[in-house]
This record gives C-alpha cells, sequence and structure tokens, in this order.
C-alpha cells in the first residue's frame, strides 16, 4: 500500500489490553511482527468481538475443505488488488496445499489451463460474485454441481467477508505485516 494510514494501527493504549493481546498472538501465529488488521479493527471494540468468531469460522471450521476457501480468498485479493489479503494468504495457503503454480492459475482466471472443473466453477463464481454480486444461472448450477447447499452458502459468505476486508483494507490504508 504506502500510503499513510487513515486510521493508524493501535497499540495497547487504543486497542485495551485484551485486544492488544489478541493482535499480538495473531501475529505471532504468522509470524509477522504485526497484525495491522487487528491493529485497526480492535480499536472498534464491538465490532472487533464479534468479527473474531465469524472470521474464524470462515477461515478455519465450516464445511469448504480449507485448500477451496484459499482459492475463494486468493481470487478475491486479486480481482480487488489487495496486497495486504495476498501478502497474509499466499503463504497461509501454501500450507492448505495451494502451491505457487496453483495460485498462479487461480490468479489467470477460470479459464486457466490445468484447473478442475471445481476450481473453474468456483473461480467463475468468484468472479461473478465479487462484480455482479449475484451467480448467473449457468454459473450456479456449475457451482452446484460440486458444492452442497450449506456450502454454496458459505462459498457466499467467504467471498463477501473477504471482499469486505480488502475495501476495509483499501480505504482505511492498512499497512503491510510483513516487510517484503
Amino acid at each position: 500500500m504506502g500510503e499513510i494510514a487513515r486510521i493508524p494501527p493501535g497499540g495497547r493504549q487504543e486497542l485495551g489490553l485484551i485486544n492488544w493481546v489478541i493482535s499480538r498472538i495473531a501475529a505471532r501465529a504468522v509470524r509477522a511482527p504485526h497484525m495491522h488488521l487487528f491493529e485497526v479493527l480492535g480499536q472498534h471494540k464491538m465490532l472487533f468481538w464479534t468479527f473474531l468468531p465469524y472470521g474464524d469460522v470462515l477461515l478455519n471450521h465450516g464445511t469448504l475443505p480449507k485448500m477451496d476457501k484459499e482459492l475463494v480468498i486468493l481470487r478475491v485479493g486479486h480481482l480487488r488488488n489487495s496486497e495486504y489479503e495476498l501478502q497474509q494468504h499466499r503463504r497461509l495457503a501454501r500450507s492448505r496445499g495451494v502451491d505457487d503454480a496453483l495460485q498462479a492459475k487461480i490468479f489467470a482466471g477460470p479459464d486457466a489451463d490445468g484447473l478442475t472443473g471445481r476450481q473453474r466453477a468456483m473461480l467463475q463464481a468468484v468472479d461473478e460474485f465479487t462484480f455482479d454480486r449475484d451467480l448467473s444461472d449457468a454459473t450456479y448450477a456449475a457451482l452446484s454441481a460440486h458444492l452442497s447447499r450449506e456450502q454454496i452458502i458459505e462459498f457466499c459468505a467467504l467471498a463477501g467477508h473477504y471482499d469486505t476486508i480488502a475495501g476495509i483494507l483499501a480505504t482505511l490504508r492498512v499497512p503491510m505485516d510483513f516487510p517484503d
């Protein structure tokens, strides 16, 4: 991003002890010096406390395989030019089975060579959901061939959540967590 943060990441005083500790633990978990997103959102205490469990369910639990979750998140990050999301999730995706070759295909889009039918359907759905806030009947049918009803609901929530995060990151000019 490189721009001056509109709401600078907070420290212990701005976050309060509990939110500051959560931010420090989150940074350590991803081996980053800071988790700036948490250091910004944590300044709105009630919002932060609702954001954390919802985000945790979407990222770490639910019915979608973690590899699928990362496909969705990386595609949203790419479509929204969210360097912060990409910096965080390129690393995490590798640990969840999404290697650099597959990441390149995700960034190339649903027409990239070497994708499975499931991956194509999911990427097409991310593109339509992100830009149109809807899925065409053909894309919904293709996605339905690979995902259960519960997974489709989760897919929409995941894509929408990370699109929202991308907007927050961009609007508030949240600084990157890693120096690279």
